[in-house]
């Protein structure tokens, strides 16, 4: 059960009831943590605008990759339902469920390209916080990406970590959007660890 709830009957503004009738059209539900960051109607406008922004069809970061890297992130904060939902929305972009089912181990399997092992490699680096990136990651990224694309895939993997941490903090539970959703918690990589090629 949820750490935090919002009542049934709690009045959220116009344009905060405009984004919940979008997701009750995109996913057939209300999303919980968009009812408890509504309730801060400010805050959840600019994290939905900022959302909105990071996951647009314009970025440099391919739809698959994005999602690929939200569920390494909720799987290393223990947010179940962020991999629940992100898991869904990988599988809904093409990704193979025996991919998204080695999406831990992802160094290890040949399931995922060097591109892909890379930004999942950056993406457990900025989110374990007792590592940091060094020169050798940023020219081992940049045999893939550009600059504004790393800028891209840093400010992606940020808004997740805000996100997965906030929703297992407040203890929000998965809304049974996937049902082969990937295991929370894998083992800890170490820190100094380089990223592979």
């Amino acid at each position: 059960m949820a750490a935090i709830t919002t009542p049934p009957k709690h009045h959220f503004p116009w344009y905060v009831r405009l984004f919940f009738w979008n997701q009750r059209r995109r996913y057939g539900a209300v999303l919980e943590p968009a009812r408890l960051w509504g309730r801060t109607p400010k805050v959840f406008i600019s994290l939905a605008l900022l959302y909105g922004a990071l996951d647009r069809r314009s970025s440099p970061i391919e739809p698959p990759l994005r999602s690929l890297v939200t569920i390494r992130v909720s799987q290393i904060n223990w947010c179940p339902f962020c991999v629940d939902i992100n898991s869904a929305t990988v599988l809904k972009r093409g990704v193979d469920p025996a991919k998204l089912a080695e999406l831990a181990n992802f160094e290890a399997s040949p399931l995922f390209s060097e591109r892909e092992k890379i930004a999942l490699a950056y993406t457990e680096m900025i989110t374990y916080s007792d590592g940091q990136p060094t020169a050798k990651h940023f020219e081992q990224l940049r045999r893939h990406f550009d600059d504004d694309a790393i800028i891209e895939l840093t400010g992606v993997i940020a808004f997740q970590n805000l996100s997965s941490k906030f929703n297992a903090a407040l203890g929000v539970e998965p809304q049974g959007f996937c049902g082969i959703a990937p295991q929370l918690g894998r083992p800890r990589r170490p820190a100094s660890k380089d990223l592979k090629a």
